[in-house]
């Protein structure tokens, strides 16, 4: 499954490989894309695995909460 989520707190490059080593980390995510410039985050991802709730947490435990 794919998901965008938005996250106002994304300011750079720092913040997408932030965001990008947070998720990553989680079973199941496939891919984490990060368009700095709209402020959103792309996850391919298998839910049997690990669910929106998930992501969302990931997120906001690394500082950019999911508006």
């Amino acid at each position: 499954m794919e998901i965008t989520l938005r996250a106002p707190a994304i300011e750079c490059d720092g913040c997408a490989r932030s965001i990008k080593k947070a998720l990553g980390k989680l079973a199941g995510v496939e891919s984490v894309e990060v368009d700095v410039m709209r402020k959103e985050v792309t996850v391919l991802f298998d839910e049997g695995l690990v669910h929106r709730q998930d992501l969302e947490a990931a997120l906001a435990r690394a500082g950019f909460p999911v508006a």
